[in-house]
C-alpha cells in the first residue's frame, strides 16, 4: 500500500516512522443547568431509572420543546471564553437516526448554523504552547443512557459489563433532554498526549466558566476521529492539506470518558492502524467502541456519512438570535488570567501557580488563606500539603472548602510555635481529615503541645549519652549522624521539639564535648 517515490516497498519500521498521526474531536459537554434543555425535568441524578422524565423528553406525540435560557447563556459564555463567533441567527435541527436510547427517533441538535464558531483554545505541550482551532460549538440534547448487563442473580450494579459481553441492555431516560455543548475541533492533534492536554484545558475553562461539573457522572464523552497519514504531508507547522485529509480513511472511536482514557484508547488506535499499514492491509473507514476494561477498540458499525443523518430544520423551534448576549453576559477570571496574575501579585513560582488554579475551588481556597497568611506560607500549604492529603483520599477541595476557618487555625498554630510543622502535617492534619476533628481537638488529645525547653535539652543528653557510636561518627567526620541523633530526640518528644532547635543543641553539645 505504501511504497517511497522509487516504487520500492517501505520497512515496517520506515512505515511506523514515516506515518503521522492526525486526530479531531468531538467533546460532548453537558452544561450544568437546573432543568433540561427542552422541558422543565431535572437534570439531578435521580435514584431510580426513569423518574426525571416527561411527555417532552420521552418524545411522546403532540410534545412540543421549549428552550431552556440558560443553556444558550451557557452556550454564549464559552463563546466568549474561547473567543469564538456568535452569528447573528442560528437554528435547530433534527438530526435522524434510530438509537435505543432516542426515544423521538431524532436528535434536536445544530448542524449549518451552531451557536458560536471559529474559537480557539490555547494549550501547553510539553512545555511548548499551541492553538488548537475550534471549528464550532452547538447546542443540543443528551440521549438517554444504556446499560448493558449480564444475566444472573446479582444485583444490577455487579452485572454491568460491555456492550461486546452484555446479554441484553436496559434502558435509562433520566438524561435524555440534557443540555449538551457539542464542541468540534479541526484536526489540529498530532498525538494523544496533546489530546489529553487539550481536554484538560477544556474541562478547566469549562469549569471557572461555572457552566460544567466533572463530578457528575457522563459529564464529558469524547469522539474522536483517527487517521495515519504521509509523514511527509505534514508541514512543519503541523498542518495537512486539505486534500490529504480528505483521501485518508479514518476511524471514529466512541465512548471516550476521561482524559487518561482519550490519551490511552488514542494511542491504541493509532498503533493499530499503523500496524495495519505494516502488513498491508487497509484502515477500514468505520465506528469503534473504546472498551475501556480490555484497553483494545471494538468495530461497530460503518460509519455514517453527513447525509445519512437527513437533517431538516426543527420547525417546533424559532431561530435564535444571541449575538448581542457576548455583550451583556461577563464571564470570570479565566485559568490562564489567574495564573498569571497569582505569579504577579503572590510572587508564586510558574509550577506553583500552575497547580493552584487547576481547579477553580483550589484558586478560591488559597486565596482565601492568602488573605491571613504570607503567600508563600499559603502555597506551600495549600499545594503541597493540604492538595497531597486530600488526593491520597481521594477528595477534592470542595469537601473541605466549609472547614477553612480550621485550616487557618492550624496554620495559625504552627506560626505560633504551639506544634510543629511535622506535627502539624503528619497527625493534626490528618486526624482532621480522616475524623473530622478540629486542630485544636487534635493537638489536645494527642498531646501534641510544643516541649518546654528543659525537656528538649533532657531528651538531647539522653540522645547522646545512649548512642555513643554516632557521638563517634559525627566526631569523625560523618554529618549524617547528626539527623540520626535528632530522629531519636523527635521520637522521645513526640514530635513535639522543633527539629531545628534540636539540631543546634546537639551540635553545640557535641562541639563542647569534642573539645573537653
Amino acid at each position: 500500500m505504501w511504497g517511497d517515490t522509487k516504487g520500492r516497498t517501505m520497512t515496517a519500521q520506515a512505515v511506523e516512522e514515516d506515518l503521522a498521526v492526525v486526530i479531531g474531536l468531538e467533546v460532548h459537554v453537558q452544561l450544568e443547568t437546573e432543568t433540561k434543555v427542552f422541558c422543565g425535568c431535572s437534570t439531578e441524578p435521580a435514584a431510580e431509572p426513569n423518574t426525571n422524565t416527561c411527555p417532552v423528553c420521552l418524545g411522546l406525540p403532540g410534545a412540543l420543546p421549549v428552550l431552556n435560557e440558560a443553556a444558550v447563556e451557557a452556550a454564549v459564555k464559552v463563546a466568549k471564553a474561547i473567543d469564538a463567533e456568535i452569528p447573528a441567527e442560528t437554528r435547530f435541527h433534527r438530526k435522524n437516526y434510530y438509537y435505543p436510547d432516542l426515544p423521538k427517533n431524532f436528535q434536536i441538535t445544530q448542524y449549518d448554523a451552531p451557536v458560536c464558531r471559529d474559537g480557539s483554545l490555547e494549550v501547553d505541550v510539553e512545555g511548548e504552547s499551541r492553538e488548537i482551532d475550534i471549528r464550532r460549538a452547538h447546542l443540543e440534547e443528551d440521549p438517554g443512557s444504556l446499560v448493558h448487563v449480564t444475566d444472573g442473580t446479582r444485583p444490577l450494579e455487579a452485572r454491568r459489563t460491555s456492550i461486546d459481553r452484555a446479554d441484553y441492555t436496559l434502558v435509562d431516560y433520566n438524561r435524555a433532554g440534557t443540555p449538551l455543548m457539542e464542541v468540534v475541533t479541526r484536526p489540529d492533534f498530532r498525538s494523544p498526549s496533546e489530546v489529553r492536554a487539550f481536554l484538560a484545558k477544556l474541562e478547566e475553562v469549562l469549569e471557572y466558566l461555572g457552566v460544567f461539573d466533572s463530578e457528575r457522572d457522563g459529564s464529558l464523552r469524547v469522539d474522536a476521529n483517527l487517521s495515519v497519514v504521509d509523514g511527509d504531508a505534514v508541514a512543519a507547522d503541523g498542518s495537512v492539506p486539505r486534500a490529504v485529509l480528505e483521501e485518508a480513511d479514518r476511524t471514529e472511536v466512541k465512548n471516550i470518558s476521561s482524559h487518561k482514557g482519550a490519551e490511552k484508547a488514542l494511542s491504541y488506535e493509532a498503533s493499530r492502524q499503523r500496524n495495519a499499514v505494516q502488513r498491508g492491509r487497509e484502515v477500514e473507514q468505520e465506528t469503534r467502541h473504546w472498551d475501556e476494561a480490555k484497553g483494545v477498540t471494538v468495530s461497530m458499525r460503518a460509519k455514517e456519512a453527513e447525509k445519512d443523518y437527513r437533517y431538516f430544520r426543527e420547525a417546533d423551534l424559532p431561530p435564535l438570535r444571541v449575538a448581542d448576549w457576548r455583550e451583556r453576559l461577563s464571564i470570570p477570571e479565566l485559568p490562564d488570567a489567574r495564573r498569571e496574575r497569582f505569579r504577579e501579585e503572590y510572587g508564586l513560582s510558574r509550577e506553583a501557580a500552575s497547580k493552584l488554579t487547576s481547579r477553580k475551588q483550589v484558586a478560591d481556597f488559597y486565596e482565601a488563606v492568602a488573605e491571613q497568611f504570607d503567600p508563600d506560607t499559603a502555597a506551600s500549604w495549600v499545594a503541597d500539603r493540604l492538595l497531597g492529603e486530600l488526593h491520597y483520599r481521594d477528595m477534592a477541595v470542595a469537601d473541605v472548602q466549609h472547614r477553612l476557618e480550621e485550616f487557618t487555625r492550624l496554620i495559625e498554630l504552627v506560626d505560633a510555635g504551639e506544634i510543629t510543622v511535622k506535627n502539624a502535617e503528619e497527625r493534626v492534619l490528618r486526624t482532621m481529615l480522616d475524623e473530622g476533628l478540629s486542630p485544636d481537638a487534635v493537638v489536645e488529645r494527642e498531646g501534641l503541645g510544643k516541649t518546654d525547653d528543659d525537656a528538649v535539652v533532657d531528651a538531647v543528653e539522653s540522645a547522646i549519652a545512649e548512642h555513643p557510636d554516632a557521638v563517634e561518627d559525627y566526631h569523625a567526620g560523618e554529618d549524617g549522624a547528626v539527623n540520626f541523633l535528632v530522629g531519636q530526640v523527635m521520637s522521645v518528644t513526640g514530635g513535639s521539639a522543633d527539629p531545628g532547635t534540636v539540631n543546634e543543641l546537639l551540635r553545640e553539645r557535641l562541639e563542647d564535648d569534642g573539645s573537653s
